[in-house]
C-alpha cells in the first residue's frame, strides 16, 4: 500500500469510519423513534402490551375508526364555541375494544353525549355557558385510569380549560372505583355515572362521605332487582335457582350475586357457580362449564334462573341451555349489562332458541326503552315523552352516515340514553350555578348542586326522572323491564317497574325509609 503523505491515509480512515458510525447512529435513532414513539396525538399516549392510544382529546384524534364520525361532529362543535367561555364536561370511558359488540356499544355512549352537548348549545333557549366536551380514553376495563384521570384534574385546574364534571363511567370494576375515588375524593372533581349499576360504588348512609361529589342516573342493582321482584311476583323461590359468576374485583357480579341471591331466597339448590376470565370478553373454556351445568338444571325444579354474570358469558349459557335434552320451559333473568346481546354477532343465530316452541325467555332490567313514554294514554309519573322526543329528534337529524353525522344511532338498547341522560345532568348542574354574575361556577359549586336535583329541579331525562336524593343517587328511578324478541332479534318492552314498588308522586318526593 502506497502511503499518502503527511498521514493523510490515517485522517482519510478515520474520516470514514466516523462517517460509517454517524450514518449508523442516525439510522438508529431514526428507527428508534419511529418503533418506540409514544404518542398518538396531542394528549394521547400508547400505552400497555397492545399499545392501546390512551389519554385525553377533544375531538381531534379518534380512538378507533368507528368513532370518527361523532368525534368529528364534537371537534366541530368544539371549536364553533371555544370563544365563548365554554365549561368543560369530560366523557370517560373505555373507547376501544375487541369485542365488536363492545365497541358498538362505546360507540353509542360518544353519541349519546354528543347529542347533550349539542343540545345543550343549541336547544337550550341560549343557556349559559356553552358546554365544550373532551373524550378521554382510560383503556380496556380502565386499565390507565390513573395518567388519564390526572389529566382530567389538571384540566380542572386549569382556568382555560374549565372542566367542571366528568361523566360516563360505563363498568362497574375496582378499577373504576378507584378512578372515582381519585377525581372525586382526592381531586374534588364531580362524576356523574352513566351505565354504572354496582351498589358498592356509591355514597350511602353507612358512608355518606365516601365520594364526595358522585352522582348516579342509572338504577343500582338492587334496586333492578327491587323491580325485577316486584314485575315477578308470581315467581315461587322454590322455583328458582341461581347461575353466578364468582370472579373476583367485578363490583357489578359482587353485588348482582348479592341481590339475584335475595330474590332467590328459599331456593332448595345452592348457586350454580363459575368464574370467568379475567377479561369478561375472553371466551375461555366456559361453554364446557355451562353443559356440565344444564343437566343439573333439568333434574331440579327450577323454571325461573336468576343469571349473575356478564354478557359473554350469558351468551355461552343461553347456548347450551338451549341444546338442552329436558322439554322444560325456563325464564332467565339477569342485569343491564344484558342488553349488550341484543348487538352481540355471535348471538345471531342463537335467537331462535328464545322462541316459544323452544322454551327460553331471556328478561332482564334495561337502563331505558323507548317505549317506556311512547303512545297516547296518560303519561305515568317518573318519565316525560317530552324529554324522549327530544332525544329522539336528535338521534333522527344525526343519526347518519352523512358528512354532517355521527353514524347510525339506535335507542333500543339503552346506552345511548343512559349517556346522554349523565351528560344532561351534569349540564344542569353546571348551569344551576351560572346566575347573576356568576358565569362559571366553582367544582365545590357544581358538586353542591347535586343536592338541589329533585322535586321541581329533578332532571327530566330521556330514560325518567332523575331525583337525586342526599347521597347523589337516583330515587325509586325508572326501571324498563324488557324481554328479547326473536322476531324482531330486539329488546321488546314490558313494562315499567319501580325499585319502591310503586310509581313516584308528581313532584318526585323523596320518601323516608325508602
Amino acid at each position: 500500500m502506497k502511503l499518502l503523505p503527511d498521514g493523510r491515509l490515517y485522517r482519510a480512515l478515520v474520516l470514514g469510519t466516523a462517517t460509517v458510525v454517524l450514518g449508523l447512529g442516525v439510522y438508529f435513532l431514526v428507527a428508534w423513534l419511529v418503533t418506540d414513539d409514544t404518542g398518538c396525538a396531542h394528549g394521547v399516549e400508547k400505552r400497555g402490551t397492545k399499545s392501546e392510544c390512551t389519554g385525553v382529546t377533544d375531538g381531534s384524534f379518534h380512538f378507533a375508526d368507528a368513532l370518527a364520525p361523532v368525534f368529528g361532529r364534537i371537534k366541530a362543535e368544539n371549536d364553533s364555541i371555544a370563544d365563548k367561555s365554554p365549561a368543560t364536561v369530560a366523557l370517560m370511558i373505555p373507547m376501544i375494544s375487541d369485542n365488536p359488540a363492545e365497541q358498538h356499544e362505546f360507540t353509542e355512549q360518544v353519541q349519546g353525549a354528543y347529542l347533550a352537548q349539542y343540545r345543550a348549545n343549541h336547544q337550550a333557549n341560549g343557556q349559559r355557558p356553552p358546554i365544550r366536551l373532551l373524550l378521554a380514553n382510560p383503556g380496556r376495563n380502565y386499565e390507565f385510569w390513573e395518567p388519564v384521570a390526572q389529566q382530567l384534574a389538571d384540566a380542572a385546574a386549569s382556568p382555560t380549560e374549565n372542566l367542571r364534571a366528568v361523566t360516563g363511567i360505563n363498568i362497574s370494576l375496582k378499577e373504576t372505583e378507584k378512578a372515582i375515588a381519585f377525581l372525586t375524593a382526592a381531586k374534588g372533581i364531580p362524576v356523574v355515572a352513566g351505565p354504572m349499576t354496582a351498589d358498592d360504588i356509591m355514597n350511602s348512609a353507612a358512608r355518606p362521605h365516601a365520594y364526595p361529589g358522585l352522582a348516579r342516573v342509572a338504577p343500582s342493582n338492587s334496586d333492578q332487582a327491587a323491580a325485577l321482584g316486584s314485575f315477578g311476583s308470581d315467581i315461587k323461590p322454590a322455583e328458582t335457582m341461581v347461575v353466578e359468576d364468582v370472579r373476583e374485583d367485578d363490583n357489578y357480579l359482587t353485588t348482582l350475586r348479592q341481590a339475584f341471591e335475595k330474590l332467590a331466597k328459599g331456593a332448595p339448590h345452592a348457586p350454580e357457580t363459575f368464574r370467568s376470565p379475567t377479561d369478561f370478553n375472553d371466551e375461555g373454556n366456559l361453554a364446557n362449564d355451562f353443559h356440565q351445568m344444564v343437566p343439573d338444571i333439568c333434574s331440579s325444579d327450577a323454571k325461573t334462573i336468576y343469571f349473575a354474570g356478564r354478557p359473554v358469558q350469558l351468551r355461552q349459557f343461553l347456548i347450551e341451555l338451549g341444546r338442552r335434552n329436558c322439554a322444560k320451559h325456563y325464564t332467565v333473568i339477569s342485569g343491564s349489562h344484558a342488553s349488550t346481546l341484543t348487538v352481540d354477532a355471535k348471538f345471531q343465530d342463537q335467537w331462535g332458541s328464545l322462541t316459544a316452541g323452544a322454551g327460553i325467555t331471556v328478561r332482564y332490567a334495561a337502563l331505558a326503552h323507548p317505549d317506556s313514554w311512547s303512545g297516547d294514554g296518560p303519561e305515568t309519573p317518573g318519565g316525560s315523552r317530552r324529554a324522549y322526543k327530544e332525544l329522539a329528534d336528535l338521534a333522527t337529524m344525526f343519526g347518519n352516515t352523512s358528512a354532517t353525522g355521527i353514524g347510525r344511532t339506535s335507542l333500543s338498547d339503552s346506552r345511548t340514553i343512559i349517556t346522554y341522560d349523565s351528560v344532561t345532568t351534569a349540564v344542569s348542574g353546571i348551569r344551576n350555578d351560572t346566575v347573576g354574575k356568576v358565569e362559571m361556577p366553582t367544582l365545590d359549586e357544581v358538586a353542591n348542586s347535586w343536592l338541589r336535583l329533585h322535586g321541581g329541579n329533578r332532571v327530566n331525562g330521556a330514560g325518567g326522572w332523575i331525583c337525586l336524593d342526599q347521597y347523589g343517587n337516583p330515587y325509586n328511578k325508572a326501571v324498563a323491564i324488557v324481554h328479547l324478541d326473536p322476531v324482531t332479534k330486539s329488546a321488546a318492552f314490558d313494562r315499567l317497574a319501580w325499585p319502591a314498588g310503586r310509581a313516584p308522586d308528581a313532584n318526585c318526593s323523596i320518601r323516608t325509609g325508602g
